[in-house]
């Protein structure tokens, strides 16, 4: 279905719904990353997470997740903010220390779709937030949002890498915005600051060796992180490639680089317990301390895992 909706009423209204970053672009050409996703896989990078692997063919076709798809829109919420690491207190990843952003980003794509129906009646849509078989990152450099670094997370020259990624798709054809374009250069800050070496070359580019990866030991390993290794640095989830990033540092003639969130739903929604305090927490404790959070992911035992030292689980 062909649409005369314009990119700049796309833009307001994704960004009347609280996105800070919005582009367009097709969602019928093939996947440039899907061999090398497809080689990521054969090589057992992506650890235990045998969904990747039932999800590698779905994702190589948007027809799957909705019949007829013409396009997508792509949207980036900023989640930047200061955390600073604190004694005795969990150590938790920034975007995971407000709101489950599952349930954030569906909602916001939910506002727009329903902007863009009462314009586009016989238009469909489908929002994707991190568990559909998309490419979101692949999407999201196509329509604009920013370029794959080193770290493969996705970097916006301007804003950096602070930016949550949502996809709106439809079967409506929409004018497409510019791909993005830009690159690490020789910097090699996040490959050098990984404490376990999970960032590693394959091919002719860089990718995340799950089996190495602090964010997937704390977050969906049953087993948790090697006892050596168990530390309370990281509790849930890492952020040290993105934190030691240059494009995440403020320049004063960008100043939109790094700027903090001021998205209450990004915000912590109060003090955090203490470790100590964690460590102590009945299932019952646990549950209403992570109802509504992103930080649930890891469940009661993981947590339990993550927060206790390797001393403390010895005979």
């Amino acid at each position: 279905m062909t649409s005369s909706i314009t990119s700049d009423v796309i833009h307001r209204f994704a960004e009347d719904a609280g996105f800070d970053l919005v582009g367009v672009c097709s969602a019928t050409e093939p996947f440039a990353g899907l061999n090398f996703y497809r080689s990521w896989l054969a090589r057992g990078n992506h650890a235990g997470m045998n969904y990747l692997v039932q999800h590698a063919e779905l994702k190589a076709n948007l027809d799957s997740v909705l019949p007829g798809v013409r396009s997508a829109i792509v949207v980036g919420a900023n989640y930047a903010q200061p955390n600073p690491p604190t004694p005795g207190m969990p150590r938790i990843a920034r975007y995971a220390l407000g709101r489950d952003y599952h349930r954030v980003m569906r909602k916001r794509l939910a506002q727009v779709a329903k902007e863009l129906s009462s314009l586009m009646p016989n238009a469909r849509f489908r929002a994707c937030v991190d568990s559909a078989p998309v490419f979101e990152r692949e999407l999201a450099s196509r329509a604009g949002l920013g370029w794959f670094g080193k770290s493969t997370m996705l970097i916006n020259s301007h804003r950096g890498s602070w930016f949550l990624i949502g996809v709106l798709l439809t079967d409506a054809d929409l004018p497409p915005d510019r791909p993005s374009e830009g690159g690490c250069g020789t910097c090699q800050s996040c490959i050098d600051a990984c404490p376990t070496g999970a960032i590693v070359q394959m091919e002719d580019r860089w990718s995340v060796d799950a089996r190495k990866c602090i964010s997937y030991w704390t977050i969906e390993d049953p087993a948790g992180r090697p006892p050596e290794l168990r530390t309370a640095e990281w509790n849930f989830g890492c952020d040290i490639c993105q934190e030691v990033c240059p494009f995440n540092s403020p320049r004063e003639h960008q100043p939109l680089r790094a700027r903090d969130t001021v998205d209450q739903d990004f915000l912590p929604r109060g003090p955090e317990p203490s470790l100590a305090t964690i460590r102590n927490f009945t299932e019952g404790q646990w549950d209403a301390w992570t109802r509504g959070r992103a930080i649930r992911r890891a469940g009661f035992a993981g947590w339990r895992r993550n927060v206790t030292a390797p001393d403390e689980t010895r005979p």
